[in-house]
């Protein structure tokens, strides 16, 4: 009411980029394969991607072709397109390399490349091929086998919900979940958890579909469903090799929850994740699998969820005023002098592929299994009161960490809007 209307500027929060813009990004990510047999244009592709740092590279049939994207920073981005013959002869060329059968094209196919190029870059490729309307869809998952994984220090956590997480590391026995969607960083973080307690005075298994990373001084196995060879089935065996620590790669079916949640309530300290939006919702997910309430909630020690935002480039970013002075009015104490002053936003520039993003960081929240919250789950409360008696007792909201990330400058309204379920944002915005 009485305030002036007016068409917002391209460094304001909540703008999308320009055409223009756009179209530099698809130029910057570009990849010219005219010309080049499947041989040399596959591991041409492949190598950009790796450069990209990209998560995955997709080859989509279409009538006339075989377009070719990328995963780059969680956001997916055209990079080559082929002639549909040529694009196909691809697709039979990274089968190849798969160890894949080449005359079946009826049905899904897995495989696994073991990519390597003169340079030396080692890249572990799992292919998944899908039958489609228009001929096969390949897509090709891409982990760095020489990576180096990240420590917990490294993950994007504030230093007091850091030194949480360290504590719970430190307990002899009990249930710790990382929750969220697929491609928010939960293996990374399980990952980390893993190298922390990696000081050679524990036994530690891990139970993985697929292994992703292997690590000196862990004993990792994989689900076969090829022989059976079923998460549950995998854990029951593993309870009998006197483990300190078990790492499972998914908890998916009641028979996994449920002996998870039995082994951290006899002793083991249990690394799981589990698909679930917010971490009050984790605690539901289990309960309808069907753990028992009271085993729950004696043996679960916290459940830590998270997305992936992208990092402002530091080269590129422009900062404009806040239009709010309220902006950060609910994590003002959890700021340092000088942080909230101003917004960032996303320029482009050669060195970030004109896209104005330079990486990802994790925002999170952590519940923590205080005795009121175990009464609570013990009885079954709804999601919305278990997660508002964590709020009572100091948990640190989605919204609230995704806005301290803001505030410090590493991302950006728009990009805290696009990743974050929209009913805890309500806050976030201007008010």
């Amino acid at each position: 009411m009485g305030t002036e209307q007016r068409r917002p500027t391209s460094t304001e929060p909540g703008v999308e980029k320009s055409d223009a813009s756009v179209k530099d990004e698809v130029v910057a990510l570009q990849l010219d394969v005219k010309g080049k047999e499947p041989d040399e244009a596959v591991p041409m592709l492949i190598e950009h991607a790796a450069r990209l740092n990209a998560s995955d590279v997709f080859f989509n049939s279409e009538p006339d072709s075989v377009d070719v994207a990328v995963r780059h920073l969680g956001i997916v981005r055209p990079v080559a397109s082929f002639p549909a013959e040529l694009g196909r002869r691809c697709i039979s060329y990274i089968k190849t390399m798969a160890n894949m059968n080449l005359s079946e094209r009826r049905r899904p196919l897995e495989g696994r490349w073991l990519f390597q190029d003169n340079s030396h870059l080692a890249l572990d490729l799992r292919i998944g091929v899908l039958p489609t309307l228009h001929g096969e869809d390949c897509t090709l998952r891409v982990l760095d086998r020489g990576h180096r994984l990240l420590s917990t220090s490294q993950l994007g956590m504030d230093k007091a919900l850091h030194d949480q997480l360290l504590l719970l590391l430190s307990s002899p026995s009990g249930l710790v979940l990382v929750a969220g969607p697929t491609e928010t960083g939960k293996s990374t973080t399980l990952y980390a958890c893993l190298s922390h307690l990696n000081n050679g005075q524990q036994k530690i298994i891990t139970i993985e579909d697929p292994v992703e990373y292997t690590i000196k001084g862990l004993r990792q196995a994989q689900v076969n469903d090829a022989i059976g060879l079923r998460p549950d089935e995998l854990l029951r065996n593993v309870l009998r090799q006197a483990p300190d620590v078990i790492m499972i790669g998914e908890i998916r079916d009641v028979e996994t929850a449920t002996t998870a949640v039995r082994a951290a309530g006899s002793g083991h300290l249990v690394l799981s994740t589990l698909h679930a939006p917010v971490a009050a919702a984790a605690v539901h997910s289990l309960l309808r699998l069907g753990v028992h309430p009271h085993l729950l909630s004696s043996s679960l020690l916290a459940v830590v969820s998270q997305r992936l935002v992208r990092t402002l480039c530091p080269r590129c970013r422009r900062s404009f005023p806040i239009p709010s002075t309220h902006m950060f009015d609910d994590i003002r104490q959890l700021l340092k002098p000088g942080e909230g002053d101003q917004l960032w936003s996303p320029q482009g520039c050669p060195e970030c592929y004109m896209t104005g993003y330079a990486g990802r960081t994790a925002v999170f929240e952590m519940l923590r299994v205080t005795p009121a919250v175990r009464d609570l789950i013990d009885d079954q409360a709804p999601a919305a009161v278990v997660r508002q008696k964590a709020v009572e007792e100091g948990m640190i909201e989605f919204r609230q960490s995704a806005m301290l990330k803001v505030a410090r400058g590493e991302t950006c309204i728009e990009e805290v809007l696009r990743i974050l379920p929209a009913e805890y944002l309500e806050a976030a915005v201007v008010r």
